[in-house]
């Protein structure tokens, strides 16, 4: 096993949810810098596909053996892989409501994964200003890929990483929330009450439900929906 931790974050990115949608990571050197990182299309997907695409391409891009801290801002992809996946296997790939789980395959691959890693997840606030600035990265080179729908990082010959775009203010700081592997537990992410907006396309809740265009939401752990409702477990 390494002995340095590595840094890194992940984040994925739809426009519609579902719409055209992207991944993106960055993995910090020992001075906390953005040193390498990563993007991809991924069509037409939803946001949670997205966030599990996003840290799978993480993973792979990390040696077995790797001592890592990712830091998300998705809970639904953290608590997937930390909470609900020895449930799901036990209730044989079943919520909690008796229906398949979403997203399988990639669960399972990442579950293959994390057993080859020591990975400690950290619960990191989205889009605030003074947020975390390598989920800002991440966050900002999944948005570009789901935009152009085009490849990008290290790997392909991009050294500087996307610049992120101006976070929004928020009236209230989130506090991060560290979840261990296999038993993650995230203290309340903000006390504070985000914007509702218009959505300009239709989509999906994290809930399950579609909504239309012109229907109230709000950006959401999970991803753009409806405000007064629960993703699906």
């Amino acid at each position: 096993m390494s002995e340095r931790v590595v840094v890194a974050a992940c984040d994925g990115a739809s426009k519609g949810n579902p719409g055209p949608a992207g991944w993106g990571w960055v993995i910090a050197d020992e001075q906390g810098r953005p040193e390498r990182w990563g993007a991809g299309p991924l069509g037409t997907a939803t946001n949670n596909v997205g966030e599990l695409t996003a840290l799978e391409q993480l993973l792979e891009a990390v040696d077995a053996g790797t001592r890592m801290q990712v830091r998300m801002d998705s809970q639904y992809a953290m608590k997937a892989v930390t909470q609900w996946l020895p449930g799901w296997k036990r209730n044989g790939w079943k919520t909690s409501a008796g229906k398949p789980v979403a997203n399988r395959e990639l669960v399972e691959r990442i579950d293959e994964l994390l057993t080859e890693r020591d990975v400690e997840f950290v619960h990191v606030p989205a889009h605030q200003v003074g947020g975390d600035p390598l989920n800002a990265v991440a966050d900002q080179a999944a948005s570009d890929a789901a935009a152009s729908q085009r490849a990008a990082g290290t790997a392909l010959g991009d050294q500087e990483p996307p610049v992120p775009a101006p976070a929004r203010a928020t009236a209230t700081r989130a506090r991060p929330a560290t979840a261990r592997k296999q038993a993650g537990k995230a203290r309340p992410a903000s006390s504070g009450t985000p914007r509702t907006i218009k959505a300009k396309f239709p989509g999906r809740c994290p809930c399950g439900k579609p909504y239309a265009a012109g229907t109230p939401i709000m950006k959401r752990e999970e991803g753009w929906g409806h405000p007064d409702c629960s993703p699906v477990a």
